[in-house]
Formats: C-alpha cells, sequence, structure tokens
C-alpha cells in the first residue's frame, strides 16, 4: 500500500509515478488499438491520450494508498464496430500488457544508461525507474490471467476455435467469484499469485542490471 511508504519519499513518489505511468500506456494501449482496427469510442470519449487524468479511477486510485493494488477506468470498447469482434478484442485485450512490458524495457534500458553516469541525481532516477519497471511487469503479467475481467479472459476467448470460445464465454459471470477465490489470499495465501510470482521475477531479473 501507498502509505505505509509515506516515510520515504523516493519510494512514495516512485510508487505514485510508476502506478500513473503504467495505467496510462495499458489504457491508452487499449484504446489506440481499438481505433486501429475501426473503433473509434475511446477516442470518441476522449481516453485516446497519455494523460492520466482521463485514465483514472476514483475507487481504483484510493486502493493504492491502502491495499498493494490498485486499477484505472477501463477503456469503452464497442464490438460492433469491430470486423472480427472475437479476434479483435483479443488484440485489443493483449495490447494493454504488452504496452507495460514496452514501458517496463524502455525504462530498464534508461535504468542500464543511467548506470554509466553518477550522481545523487542518476541514483534517484534509477530507484524510481526501478519502480515503474517493476509495478508494469507486475500489471502486465497479473492482466494476463485468465479470469474475466482482466485481458486474459478476452485474449483465450479470442484464440479458442468459435464454440470452444461460446462455453469460454459462459464462465464470464463466475469472474468475481474465481478472483475472490484464487487471486485475493482469503486462505493464508493466493494460488494465482504464487504461480505470476516467478513469471514477475525472472522477467524484472531479466530487465534489471542488479
Amino acid at each position: 500500500m501507498l502509505l505505509s511508504h509515506f516515510n520515504n519519499p523516493i519510494e512514495f513518489l516512485g510508487i505514485l509515478l510508476a502506478f500513473l505511468i503504467a495505467i496510462t500506456v495499458h489504457e491508452f494501449a487499449h484504446g489506440y488499438v481499438a481505433d486501429r482496427l475501426g473503433d473509434p469510442t475511446a477516442r470518441v470519449m476522449g481516453r485516446l491520450t497519455l494523460n492520466p487524468l482521463a485514465h483514472l479511477d476514483l475507487f481504483g486510485s484510493l486502493m493504492i494508498l491502502f491495499a498493494p493494488f490498485g486499477w484505472a477506468k477501463p477503456v469503452p470498447i464497442d464490438p460492433f464496430n469491430l470486423r472480427h469482434p472475437r479476434k479483435d478484442t483479443a488484440l485489443i485485450s493483449l495490447a494493454g500488457p504488452a504496452a507495460n512490458l514496452l514501458t517496463a524495457g524502455l525504462f530498464a534500458g534508461i535504468i542500464h544508461l543511467l548506470l554509466l553516469t553518477s550522481g545523487v541525481l542518476s541514483t534517484i532516477s534509477i530507484q524510481l525507474f526501478t519502480m515503474v519497471v517493476i509495478l508494469n511487469v507486475n500489471l502486465a503479467i497479473f492482466n494476463l490471467i485468465p479470469i474475466h475481467p482482466f485481458d486474459g479472459f478476452a485474449i483465450v476467448r479470442g484464440i479458442l476455435p468459435e464454440e470452444a470460445a461460446r462455453q469460454w464465454q459462459q464462465l464470464e459471470g463466475l469472474g468475481m467469484i474465481m478472483i475472490l477465490l484464487l487471486v485475493f489470499p482469503l486462505f493464508g495465501s493466493s494460488p494465482i499469485l504464487s504461480l505470476l510470482s516467478p513469471v514477475v521475477s525472472a522477467i524484472t531479473n531479466l530487465l534489471l542490471p542488479f
């Protein structure tokens, strides 16, 4: 939770910066790919922007203060504007996590360059940018969970054969129940997070030089 880092200004600022960057590029990528595939809904509603204010969800933003997670306003998508609704929706869903991984790679590259220099500014920047890398990787992998409303659900639906996709869609209504059972640590540990943590660690260790 962000408030637990309030006594460390650099960590507090780093997590806040990382959160804003991560959710902004994630939602922008959804809207951009949707627009390219024929659905202008995000653009018409002012969501095709890198301004974080356009993507902030009040409750989701407050949660980052008190809990180890938060969220943005989902970018609106109208599948009736898409030529291939199921497959195009999968591409739109994939765009968010992909953008987060690209952002993590970009900031990791900047960190490598900063390590070639010295000084207080470089040290502070490395600390801030490290949090950007870590949070973007976490957001990308977390959103690939194949449970509604995470992006992974629509991605799986898009790659399944048509009949299997229809059966998969029927699981949508169970999303919140599955999230409570598999994601949140109601019984001491989270099964999903236990599986994803090694993946997140492997990617961050690959990107970061320390």
